[in-house]
């Protein structure tokens, strides 16, 4: 028995490091696939309802994909534009971190402490944080440049929806066949829904928090409002880095502590509005993460796919919690990833 336990583990344990090197080995496919299924979920609904207005399917893909993909690719290069921007002017920053320098001194000596802030802030070389933004745009416009491979998959994935009642209705026998459509339908629809949500919080989120950056005339307001959606996938974490982003950055451009910190309250009240309370209510009970599960996870993809990788953890363990919920064998790994 022992024996046997031993040798159970230790296959799990080689699973696990295959399917992870082949992951991470299969990037350049695998993630513009697993984005594509995304996608499908969020937009299954949006075909549904084209179905049910008696619009053809093929006329309702075409509409759907074209409408999506170019609100996507406009996104996209506003974000790079407004990007390229702002790291091409961080070098003007450098005087605000010697002003900072001088502020923070003139207290410390005011307070009898004995700290020089030189030291810590004197390494930040703005050229080359505006080589790595530069570089990290770069990875983004690459990932512009797959948009043609993620479209292929979501155009299959949208013409297939549907069929899969069928062929699981000749594979199997009357009651066989209903209950696995029922599993799929279930998975199908929770994960639409939380998906669906998310991305609406989401988007509600970075346009409140762009009024609010756009109102105190922050300098490229656009790219950390795009920051906050993005991160909003990622909860804690994401959340305490797409506030300070601005928080930071508001500190430096005014020159002054209270616009940062006016901008700290309002984010922190738009982002606990939204995601704390609202959120919940849509989402309802049972979908809570478990914060190791999150942080796991956020460690796994991250090493696989990097920050892409890091943005889609989160709803990648949230669907196989949906879908292990759904299947009776492997209920233990929802209870693992639950709150």
């Amino acid at each position: 028995m022992r024996d046997n336990k031993l040798l159970t583990g230790s296959m799990v344990i080689i699973a696990v490091v295959v399917v992870g090197f082949v992951l991470r080995i299969a990037k350049p496919v695998l993630f513009p696939f697993c984005l594509a299924l995304l996608f499908y979920f969020i937009l299954s609904p949006v075909l549904d309802g084209l179905v049910r207005l008696r619009i053809p399917k093929p006329v309702a893909i075409v509409v759907i994909v074209l409408f999506f993909f170019l609100a996507l690719y406009l996104m996209g290069v506003m974000f790079y534009s407004s990007g390229k921007a702002f790291s091409a002017q961080l070098h003007q920053y450098g005087d605000r971190v010697n002003e900072v320098q001088d502020y923070l001194r003139e207290r410390m000596a005011a307070w009898n402490v004995k700290w020089e802030p030189t030291a810590m802030l004197g390494s930040l070389d703005v050229n080359k944080i505006g080589s790595f933004l530069l570089s990290s745009l770069g990875s983004f416009v690459s990932f512009i440049s797959n948009l043609f491979l993620i479209f292929l998959f979501l155009v299959f994935m949208l013409a297939g929806r549907g069929k899969i009642t069928v062929k699981v209705d000749r594979a199997f026998s009357g009651r066989q066949a209903r209950k696995i459509n029922q599993i799929l339908s279930n998975i199908d629809g929770q994960v639409q829904k939380y998906l669906a949500i998310k991305t609406i919080i989401s988007v509600l989120t970075a346009l409140v928090a762009w009024l609010v950056l756009a109102l105190f005339k922050l300098d490229f307001a656009i790219v950390f409002a795009f920051l906050i959606f993005l991160f909003n996938y990622i909860p804690n974490i994401g959340s305490v880095i797409s506030t300070l982003a601005p928080v930071l950055f508001a500190f430096f451009q005014f020159g002054s502590v209270w616009p940062a910190l006016w901008i700290l309250i309002l984010i922190l009240v738009v982002d606990n509005l939204f995601s704390n309370v609202l959120e919940p209510k849509l989402m309802g009970r049972g979908l809570g993460l478990s914060p190791l599960a999150v942080l796991f996870s956020l460690f796994f993809w991250g090493w696989l796919w990097g920050i892409p990788g890091m943005i889609l953890a989160v709803p990648i363990t949230a669907v196989i919690k949906i879908i292990c919920g759904n299947i009776p064998s492997l209920r233990f790994v929802e209870s693992i990833l639950s709150s």
